[in-house]
């Protein structure tokens, strides 16, 4: 029961490594204000606590035990908590990432909010983007979500590609057994530029770029014009491979969007109330300034929801 002139309270956070400059406190927060909600959301940050990421299942139930509505789970966590939550979702099972956690009726449950927020941030500013052939660097749990995506919203051929060869065909089985063998392939990240040569796209899923690991991921040469290309780090928002792919005429997208649209997802299901998922973007925008990358004509049909079945 509500008490009268009190707004209910909802707690949740994020857990991750590196996290002191996240902006979903904002975005929630914020979000939760124009519904007439307070919503509390906290970093629990390993670095800052002094953790390895081996304790992060740790912390998930500590946050359940002191009243946490729900944690979203972000590098290098999200494949980390799996085998330690009481029920998967369907996207998150099949992803094999988990992003969100909720917890209530005495269990915990993972969902996966990535997949759905990558999907719309690439509907809506890529457009119409050529999607034959689509190479996919990472394939942690950001890139397994973004492998989800892309398949469902029907890339023809999605390359992947991670330093650790163990995640790659791990990555690259669990899609093929969903969206079949013709549609996922793996190669050797020494095998990288030949890959790029032949594709229309390249999503970079990998954490270097961001402010704790500055730099590009690979010599921007590789990339051809005609190509567009979307990176996950939104902080910065302008990293090193996005201004390099711009200033050889590709087409970019930023990570903000994936960052808005999942936390408009999360928002949710820690609350049960539908949030307005454009003013989360718009809100987003308003805090960094950003770009998002030119909602431009491409040669290709278009993103488009795959018949595989959600």
């Amino acid at each position: 029961m509500t008490v009268a002139g009190v707004r209910p309270s909802v707690l949740a956070g994020l857990v991750g490594a590196g996290i002191g400059a996240s902006l979903s406190p904002q975005l929630h927060e914020c979000e939760a204000d124009l519904h007439g909600l307070r919503l509390v959301y906290r970093l629990i940050d390993l670095e800052a606590l002094g953790l390895d990421v081996g304790r992060a299942p740790d912390l998930l139930a500590a946050a359940r035990q002191v009243g946490f509505a729900g944690l979203n789970i972000t590098h290098p966590c999200k494949q980390v908590v799996l085998g330690h939550l009481d029920e998967l979702s369907p996207d998150a099972a099949a992803v094999g990432a988990v992003n969100t956690v909720i917890f209530g009726g005495g269990r915990s449950v993972g969902h996966n909010t990535d997949w759905f927020g990558f999907a719309r941030s690439i509907e809506r500013g890529l457009r119409n983007a050529a999607s034959r052939r689509v190479v996919l660097l990472g394939a942690g749990g950001a890139g397994a979500a973004v492998a989800y995506a892309i398949l469902r919203l029907g890339a023809g051929q999605v390359t992947v590609l991670d330093l650790d060869s163990r995640r790659t065909d791990a990555l690259v089985d669990r899609m093929r057994a969903r969206f079949g063998a013709a549609r996922v392939t793996g190669a050797d990240l020494d095998r990288l530029q030949s890959c790029l040569a032949t594709a229309d796209g390249l999503v970079h899923a990998t954490p270097v770029g961001m402010a704790a690991h500055p730099g590009l991921p690979f010599p921007i040469e590789f990339l051809r014009s005609q190509q567009w290309v979307a990176d996950l780090v939104y902080a910065p928002l302008q990293t090193p491979l996005l201004r390099g792919a711009r200033a050889l005429g590709c087409r970019t997208l930023t990570g903000g969007g994936m960052l808005a649209f999942q936390a408009a997802e999360a928002f949710r299901l820690f609350t049960g109330i539908k949030p307005d998922a454009d003013r989360m973007m718009r809100h987003f925008d308003a805090i960094t300034g950003g770009r998002r990358g030119a909602q431009l004509a491409g040669d290709g049909p278009g993103w488009r929801v795959s018949e595989v079945p959600a």
